[in-house]
């Protein structure tokens, strides 16, 4: 995990290195102005010496500035360093996201993948943060000042360092306790993000069925899950506070009297000095506020663990497909063929979605695909553009097992068009260049007449240049399909899928949509899913699936005399059982 993370320091790796050592500047410094403080005490006003008071102040002056320096350096290089870390493993981590198969992305929730680049990154840019200041700083700054009173006083440094075992102790317990629900409490984030997710991409629907008040229940459910666990690592937590409070007060009061009586001495003989007293108070609370930064620093990584954890699962994740050695990079044709094929979107998983599938498609053919909920259509038509491997046999595609092509070569030739397909920010003009980034006005306009999307394009104020909201939300569900279709055609792929993608249109427009298709991209291999007997009955052939199977195929004649289960939804959508008994 360590490992993961820390390659993503990368070209911050010197800046990072160097943040430390400043901080160990500025607490040589810091240690240092005591020692001068007393000097100023002991030889300049005991002394009365003022010319050793100016010079000896000056050295602190400069002893200062060098530590303020130091101090500003390090605050500069540790920010830099962790801004840097946090941008690194962001990018990171959607680079990888982006080279997911379907399989990989199954195992991450949409709300654990933006927690984990939201939330969970910005704990480790704190914690990194804080171990850039204080990892080194906090024990350097205990040890410099426990040496430095022991130099002074052993007697009275003794003190110190039982108060540093005492605190030591109390520190570990209490951190110990509260670890377990700093530890939780970042899962409950994915609950949290989950809820806002949804109710925000279903804003319409909330409001349409009146359920603001479930929405808002559930959010405030969630969020209450989140504070309860904080609170109570928190009361663990700043029980440090006053206990820490306590111990410095009591090494004050002590050193304080156990001092007074070793200026005072045994037959006026003095074993301390009342500058070096000075010294010793400053490093007491020195020592003290160290172990404090000590057990901020413990916190800090507790909470990160989980989040470091996360993040690491998701950088260390391996996409499921991988391209071949020598990847075939042209695809002859739209044909396919399905060999034997047995596909299940789990190993472990004790049936398989799809078994037992032979079949064999040509190029330029149009082929309906219908069946019942379930019946693994859509999981038919992914294996073709490899966004799933099959478990046994194989798929072609002009001719080539898909497993052998490039996979960016095969995807740019398999166009998929889904029910929910979804539309970005921006232009119609930008949104259909998703298709060809280089695809001309006039093509972009001519994608449009063949999805039957110009209609109402050149009606909108600004025609082509209106603008789409986030997810298509000024669009309406038949318009969106549209373009999205229209989208897919402008990559001129070989094959065109179009996943239930005619469903929210009226049966008039998807007539013209497939008469268009038939006319305007005859060489185009088109795989049309569709719960729509009308939607397919004009393809050349027609694929009923039925619980992973192929259950018929062939034309719409021949199926309803032949097929079952096409003859009923045919009936059912239709009343065809009138008319093909009259045709009887």
């Amino acid at each position: 995990m360590l490992k993961t993370l820390a390659k993503q320091i990368g070209e911050f790796k010197w800046i990072a290195i160097s943040s430390p050592l400043f901080m160990i500047g500025e607490v040589i410094c810091e240690m240092i102005i005591p020692v001068l403080m007393g000097q100023i005490v002991d030889k300049g006003i005991y002394g009365k010496d003022l010319g050793y008071i100016g010079t000896t102040g000056l050295r602190m002056v400069i002893v200062a500035l060098a530590g303020l320096l130091c101090g500003m350096l390090g605050a500069y290089t540790r920010a830099k360093a962790s801004s840097g870390l946090a941008r690194n493993l962001r990018k990171a981590m959607f680079d990888n996201v982006q080279s997911f198969s379907f399989s990989n992305i199954d195992k991450f929730s949409t709300s654990g993948l933006v927690t984990r680049m939201t939330t969970d990154v910005t704990n480790i840019q704190n914690s990194f943060q804080m171990l850039l200041a204080m990892a080194v700083r906090a024990p350097g700054s205990m040890i410099v000042a426990m040496c430095m009173s022991f130099y002074l006083s052993a007697e009275l440094a003794s003190i110190y360092l039982v108060a540093v075992i005492f605190l030591a102790l109390v520190i570990f317990l209490l951190m110990k306790s509260a670890t377990k629900y700093f530890k939780a409490v970042f899962e409950k984030y994915d609950a949290l993000n989950e809820s806002v997710q949804e109710n925000v991409s279903a804003i319409r629907v909330v409001k349409a069925y009146v359920r603001e008040d479930h929405e808002i229940s559930r959010f405030e459910k969630a969020a209450d899950n989140i504070y309860h666990m904080f609170i109570s690592a928190e009361k663990r937590v700043i029980a440090i506070a006053p206990i820490m409070t306590a111990t410095v007060y009591t090494c004050i009061l002590l050193i304080s009297w156990l001092g007074a009586h070793m200026i005072i001495g045994t037959g006026g003989v003095s074993t301390l000095t009342t500058g070096e007293l000075m010294s010793l108070l400053t490093y007491c609370l020195n020592i003290l506020m160290s172990l404090m930064m000590v057990s901020f620093i413990f916190v800090m990584v507790t909470m990160s663990e989980a989040s470091a954890r996360r993040i690491a699962e998701v950088l260390s994740e391996e996409s499921s497909l991988t391209n071949p050695e020598n990847p075939v990079m042209e695809v002859r044709d739209g044909s396919i063929v399905f060999e034997n094929v047995r596909f299940a979107y789990n190993d472990t998983s004790e049936e398989p979605v799809l078994r037992d599938i032979d079949l064999s498609i040509r190029s330029g053919e149009s082929i309906g695909i219908i069946g019942g909920t379930g019946s693994a259509k859509s999981s038919l038509v992914n294996l073709i553009s490899r966004l799933y491997d099959v478990k046994d046999g194989r798929v072609l595609v002009g001719g080539v097992d898909v497993r052998d092509y490039d996979m960016e070569v095969l995807r740019d030739q398999v166009a998929v068009v889904l029910q929910k397909n979804v539309l970005f920010s921006g232009t119609i003009y930008e949104n259909l260049r998703w298709g060809d980034p280089d695809a001309t006005d006039e093509e972009c306009q001519r994608a449009c007449r063949l999805a039957c999307a110009d209609e109402f394009i050149e009606k909108m104020p600004e025609g082509y240049d209106t603008r789409i909201e986030q997810g298509g939300s000024n669009v309406s569900g038949g318009q969106k399909q549209r373009l999205c279709i229209a989208r897919a055609l402008l990559k001129k792929p070989r094959i065109l899928i179009l996943d239930d993608s005619t469903s929210a249109v009226d049966t008039a427009t998807d007539a013209k949509i497939r008469r268009a298709f038939a006319e305007e991209i005859p060489d185009t291999t088109k795989l049309i899913i569709a719960q729509r007997v009308s939607s397919v009955e004009n393809c050349d052939r027609i694929i009923v699936m039925d619980n992973g199977r192929i259950h018929g195929i062939g034309t719409h004649s021949e199926l309803i005399e032949n097929d079952a289960i096409y003859r009923e939804v045919y009936e059912s959508q239709t009343g065809g059982e009138r008319d093909f008994d009259e045709k009887k």
